[in-house]
């Protein structure tokens, strides 16, 4: 049974910080407990999501019709425009007055986010066998992406920059937007950042009937190849049912950190840190993990203080209620097993020698080395990408890249004396496998007159 340490009460304030459960992982099956706790949280999060299938089925028949029906019924706005694209005078009226500073982080962000991408360019080759058979791997981008952004409780320009660039990168001509908007005033951000990425067109649309329009396309909303970007549990499972008809980046879930941390560490910035993953959203997670008991218990009392100041403590609060562990762990195999295991979206090492943890991490979808490193500056303008994977898929999947909007084709030219070197050994196996057509296909071509 897992042991949870009682919270730690200050004399003077007389307050018992409990912002967090404190688990202990000195015990021999707490690998197994531990598991059992984060699919808690998976199952917690799967809602009633079965009239996605009724929704995207309806957008498949009745086109633009059923997206206007369906955004007046979840958007609870008795009066909608039938226009569902912002227009370039709209554009440019929306982000005419955004602050001078917001552009310049949002170029400044643009700029580093796609040096770091450009170096993730793979160039198509060509071999040439001693048959003289030419065989060749050629790299072509998407046609066209449809990028969806979040437009409920936050809207992020991030997350415009962190889809679209690297689509940019790989040579996508065609990138179109669709963001929650009708009835609702634009996110001058949000659309300076598209503006700046080129983005064709800017759709006024939100939830699962967005991804369905996108999917299948209508007459107002371009059809595209592959739908990229974040969204609520409906955005999600809408994404996953179109999955076939188009690509999909992923199925992300919300926001996690790890941060692993020693006696080195500052308490405050710990627990900002953890802090900065849980106002995400009430289903976000925060881990820390530490072999120092003194440190949980300094990072519990910020934890409580910073949360009285902050604007979503709400929302902080209830996602570090939840899903918020302290875990004490004295022993660094125990440790590098338990991260391995989680495979956390974003990974925090802040100890003294974070190499010696380092060089053993497997699984975690992003890793940020020291103390200076917090995964705020990933989330907007280190420059790799903070789409990233969720709730243990770092284990066999990574961050959104180029490679994302990149098709591969390869192209094979079998020379007379190839086939007839090579063609008896296809035959071979065709008819080890049962397969005469293809071992007639082939012996066809070796046949001598």
């Amino acid at each position: 049974m897992i042991k949870e340490i009682p919270g730690k009460q200050n004399p003077n304030l007389n307050i018992i910080y409990t912002v967090i459960k404190e688990l202990n992982a000195n015990s021999n099956n707490f690998i197994k407990i531990l598991i059992n706790l984060l699919d808690k949280r998976k199952i917690i999060q799967v809602k009633n999501v079965n009239n996605v299938k009724t929704i995207i089925e309806n957008v498949k028949i009745k086109k633009d019709k059923a997206v206007l029906k369906y955004e007046k019924k979840y958007s609870k706005i008795k009066r909608i425009d039938n226009s569902l694209k912002l227009s370039n005078k709209e554009i440019n009226k929306i982000i005419k007055n955004l602050d001078k500073k917001i552009k310049y982080s949002i170029d400044l962000s643009y700029n580093r986010i796609k040096n770091f991408h450009k170096k993730q360019i793979f160039k198509s080759f060509s071999i040439k066998d001693k048959f003289n058979n030419h065989l060749s791997y050629k790299y072509l981008p998407i046609e066209s992406v449809g990028v969806y952004v979040p437009g409920g409780t936050a809207n992020y320009p991030s997350s415009v920059l962190m889809n679209c660039v690297p689509a940019i990168v790989a040579g996508v001509k065609n990138i179109y937007m669709t963001t929650p908007l009708l009835g609702k005033k634009a996110n001058p951000a949000v659309i300076y950042a598209a503006k700046k990425c080129g983005v064709k067109e800017i759709y006024k649309i939100g939830g699962a009937q967005a991804i369905a329009a996108l999917a299948f396309g209508t007459k107002k909303i371009q059809k595209v190849n592959k739908i990229v970007g974040p969204g609520n549990q409906f955005v999600a499972a809408a994404k996953k049912e179109i999955f076939g008809n188009v690509g999909i980046d992923m199925i992300a879930g919300p926001s996690e950190v790890m941060v692993v941390a020693d006696k080195t560490s500052n308490p405050e910035w710990v627990a900002a840190d953890l802090i900065a993953q849980a106002e995400h959203d009430q289903y976000s997670q925060s881990i820390l993990i530490t072999n120092d008991k003194k440190l949980i218990t300094k990072v519990k009392k910020s934890l409580h203080h910073q949360l009285s100041v902050l604007p979503k403590k709400s929302i902080a609060r209830l996602s570090l209620k939840r899903f918020g562990y302290a875990i004490l762990s004295n022993n660094i195999k125990k440790t590098i097993s338990i991260i391995n295991e989680v495979a956390p979206e974003h990974l925090e090492i802040q100890i003294k020698n974070p190499h010696k943890i380092l060089r053993n991490i497997k699984n975690a979808g992003s890793i940020f080395i020291g103390k200076y490193s917090p995964e705020a500056i990933g989330d907007y303008l280190a420059g790799p990408n903070h789409v990233l994977p969720t709730t243990g898929s770092a284990k066999f999947s990574s961050g959104l890249s180029v490679f994302d909007f990149l098709k591969r084709q390869s192209l094979i030219k079998i020379s007379k004396t190839g086939i007839e070197r090579l063609g008896p050994s296809v035959i071979n196996l065709a008819k080890y496998e049962n397969l005469e057509g293809h071992a007639i296909s082939v012996k066809k071509r070796i046949k001598r007159s």
